[in-house]
């Protein structure tokens, strides 16, 4: 780093993604990225947006706004679009964590969280999972902090129930409650239906699993109007026009083509039932995930090993260095004939 550097960032240690390889082709299996292309009608939307690039996107996010409005039975006023879920993960963090408690999320959680919390110099507390690495809700009620509680959680994909969120919010009715639902179309259970119950509640979600728009960096969050305004303030105030033409026409006919999204989501599902019981058969652990990812150790292999030898053999999963879940190796699900391919692997190694 330079001798310029402001001395509030020079401690920062920045978020690690998954490995995008150059050169060597890989089956990517360590990114949660969907299999699937986008839905032809999202290709054709692009594809006439790409004439206009000379014009500013709409910095209102007219058209989507309305779009997502529409599919998820909420008010225009209830919905906010951003550059992926993490710029309004970012965005909660700068509006929400500078009081005196600062923030709360999980010890073994999406790692962004704590680069967020460092970035905007907030006090974080982060509150260990359970035994058998669910989220214990009870460890949220009361705590007078904002809390980030991913949801299905990440890595582990594992879900807390609505009547637990619920009773976190009733809690904690003077903090801010985000639930980050990137995952939530395999097999979760959505809090968007409680944003009118709780006006401390901010759900996000993003189009990069679900939606295979991964490379279009495109999310959103749905609240009460008021934390809308908030969000937006921070918006306008950074980059207004935050979401790019092309993302903006890919995001509007991704859902008006949504049955082809879904219909993606349940072969993933199936997938990963599959997948989840022939490693159960060769001896190892997986945990229960409603995500598209699996969360799996062997007794006796050492994670990073196993890491090292799949990447070998040209598939790539994602390890974590982190001692609690050093072991274990996630997952994701692609097509049926990556997980064979991956499976096959496996065994060679084992």
């Amino acid at each position: 780093m330079s001798k310029f550097l402001s001395d509030k960032f020079k401690s920062l240690s920045p978020y690690v993604p998954g490995e995008q390889p150059k050169g060597m082709q890989y089956i990517k299996l360590n990114t949660n990225e969907s299999p699937f292309e986008p839905s032809q009608g999202v290709l054709e939307a692009v594809a006439k947006e790409a004439n206009k690039l000379q014009l500013y996107s709409d910095p209102d996010l007219t058209e989507l706004i309305k779009t997502l409005a529409e599919v998820y039975g909420v008010s225009t006023k209830n919905v906010i679009a951003t550059n992926g879920s993490d710029e309004v993960l970012n965005f909660a963090f700068m509006a929400y964590t500078d009081r005196e408690n600062g923030a709360a999320f999980a010890n073994i959680t999406y790692g962004f969280y704590s680069v967020f919390a460092k970035l905007h110099g907030c006090p974080y507390t982060e509150i260990p999972l359970k035994e058998d690495f669910s989220i214990d809700p009870e460890d949220y009620c009361g705590i007078n902090k904002t809390i980030f509680i991913a949801n299905p959680n990440a890595p582990t994909g594992l879900t807390i129930t609505l009547e637990k969120i619920r009773e976190i919010l009733r809690t904690n009715p003077h903090n801010v409650v985000v639930i980050d639902e990137a995952y939530v179309d395999f097999g979760g259970e959505s809090a968007v239906s409680l944003i009118n119950e709780f006006d401390n509640l901010l759900v996000t979600g993003t189009f990069s699993k679900s939606r295979s728009l991964a490379g279009a960096r495109l999310g959103f969050g749905f609240a009460s109007e008021k934390i809308i305004e908030d969000l937006n303030t921070i918006r306008f105030s950074t980059n207004p026009y935050n979401v790019n033409r092309m993302t903006l026409a890919a995001g509007v006919a991704s859902l008006k083509e949504d049955d082809y999204n879904k219909a993606n989501c349940q072969k993933i599902i199936a997938t990963r039932a599959r997948v989840k019981k022939e490693l159960e058969n060769l001896g190892f652990f997986v945990l229960d995930s409603k995500a598209n990812f699996l969360f799996a150790k062997k007794d006796g292999v050492r994670g990073k090993e196993l890491y090292l030898g799949l990447k070998e053999k040209g598939v790539l999963v994602r390890h974590f260095d982190k001692e609690i879940i050093g072991d274990f190796l996630r997952i994701t699900i692609g097509t049926d004939l990556q997980m064979d391919k991956f499976l096959e692997c496996l065994k060679e190694l084992l």
